[in-house]
């Protein structure tokens, strides 16, 4: 297990040393407070998001005890790392986006599904798409790629948009909470010693009702309690009448899952050649990284989209312009969501949970579940809850058999899934591109998140009488 520690630990050295003193019913008390204040400041006084989180994020740090200078700090520096990762990738997306519709290669996309999927398949229609296209990209990837053709075909079929959001959204977050190559499943797999293609069969098993449940099932409700359409200032223009031509179906989603082939690529030679000086492997690591592989697809899309379409370099160039202009607000509230997460991060909120579940004497599945569950609620991140609670109850391991490592993998990433609310970058992300209120957003996407994590585990549980 030596290899373990060394990953867990080099993984979270991030959150060494808390910014406060505080004593834990103190950062309770400082976290419920810090949410109160930013959903009263957004529902009640209607502010934007993007100054609620940043006062919140302040009033955190303030009830936690934490010096201002300290706060302002972490606050900064989560921002600025959100917006350096998440931030790139949603400009490079939102270009790519607007390529597309322009183009009318989004329309060729729209006009095929709606073509061949019925009324009644088109939500089995996008969870399938959307979970082969998430299957080795980043949440956030994954929806800057599919947001253009999920708005275009809510409007176009005259859909409720969570009709077709939903089952979308469902099928990106499963595949990155339960499915390697994904960082949160690898880091579990590595810490608690399980076998990768055994979790990845298991992942499978789990992840096929769980997203059938939460995606096309629920989104029957949710579309319901939250009848919206898609919002018109989202959703990509139809190209102007004077094109002559568009680009092809086959190009076009050639150059949509180009980014997807590629990272795809890289998840493989990392889990087939595993070795970090290999040639291979460092070219893989460069290609198949999110930024290069949205920007490759970018550049291609100038040619196979804009100039098939006849655009001229002025016309591509405005094009790329105007792409980014809508997606100011989105960069900002996602980077404050980010740092109010970090502001968690650092005033040791996450070592205050493992803290409270040490004495807790409940099965290993469900101890490891309650424990990824408690500080995803807590930090706000997926990725922070698996390291996390993989750390803890990598012990309890020991003693397993193959396949039941693998279980305690799944366990913890359904935990690290639960209930994404106002502290969570991808709450603000789903909320500002559906064009969302809070409450609209925690009735659709909270509660999917809520039912990917509770059927997770039911699956687990399940699965753990059999293996």
């Amino acid at each position: 297990m030596t290899v373990t520690s060394l990953s867990v630990e080099t993984l979270a050295a991030d959150a060494v040393e808390p910014i406060t003193s505080a004593g834990n019913a103190q950062l309770g008390i400082a976290v419920l407070a810090g949410i109160a204040v930013i959903v009263l400041l957004i529902t009640k006084f209607k502010l934007h998001a993007f100054l609620a989180l940043t006062i919140g994020s302040l009033a955190l740090g303030a009830f936690a005890g934490a010096p201002l200078a300290d706060t302002i700090t972490s606050f900064s520096t989560g921002l600025g790392n959100t917006v350096a990762g998440v931030g790139v990738l949603i400009a490079l997306g939102a270009i790519l986006g607007k390529l597309l519709a322009d183009s009318g290669g989004a329309d060729q996309i729209v006009d095929t599904i709606l073509a061949k999927a019925s009324k009644r398949s088109m939500p089995w229609a996008m969870v399938l798409i959307a979970s082969v296209i998430g299957l080795p990209l980043f949440f956030e990837v994954g929806i800057v790629l599919l947001i253009p053709v999920v708005l275009m075909v809510a409007k176009r079929g005259n859909y409720s948009l969570m009709r077709i959001g939903i089952p979308a959204l469902a099928g990106l977050s499963v595949m990155h909470g339960l499915i390697p190559p994904h960082p949160g499943p690898l880091v579990a797999i590595d810490a608690v010693g399980a076998n990768l293609g055994v979790t990845l069969a298991l992942g499978l098993v789990v992840a096929v009702p769980t997203v059938i449940i939460a995606g096309p099932l629920f989104s029957r409700y949710a579309a319901r309690w939250v009848d919206i359409q898609a919002p018109e200032h989202m959703i990509p223009s139809r190209p102007s009448e004077d094109l002559d031509k568009r680009p092809g179906f086959g190009v076009t989603v050639a150059t949509v899952m180009l980014p997807v082939v590629l990272m795809l690529v890289k998840a493989l030679v990392d889990i087939v050649v595993d070795d970090p000086e290999n040639a291979v492997q460092k070219v893989t690591d460069v290609v198949g990284s999110p930024l290069i592989a949205l920007l490759a697809a970018v550049i291609v899309a100038l040619f196979t989209l804009g100039r098939a379409a006849g655009f001229t370099k002025e016309r591509l160039s405005s094009t790329v312009e105007k792409s980014l202009a809508p997606i100011a607000g989105v960069l900002l509230i996602v980077g404050a969501g980010g740092g109010f997460k970090q502001t968690l991060i650092d005033i040791g909120v996450g070592q205050m949970v493992l803290d409270f579940s040490k004495d807790w004497s409940i099965p290993a599945l469900f101890l490891a579940w309650l424990i990824a569950v408690a500080i995803r609620l807590a930090t706000g991140s997926a990725t922070v809850a698996t390291i996390s609670a993989a750390g803890l109850v990598a012990p309890l391991a020991a003693g397993m058999s193959t396949g039941e490592t693998a279980l305690l993998v799944l366990a913890i990433g359904a935990g690290s899934l639960f209930f994404s609310h106002v502290n969570d970058a991808g709450f603000w992300l789903v909320k500002e591109y559906f064009g969302m209120n809070v409450g609209q957003t925690i009735k659709t996407w909270s509660v999917m998140e809520t039912i990917i994590s509770v059927v997770g585990l039911v699956f687990v549980l399940l699965l753990s009488l059999l293996v």
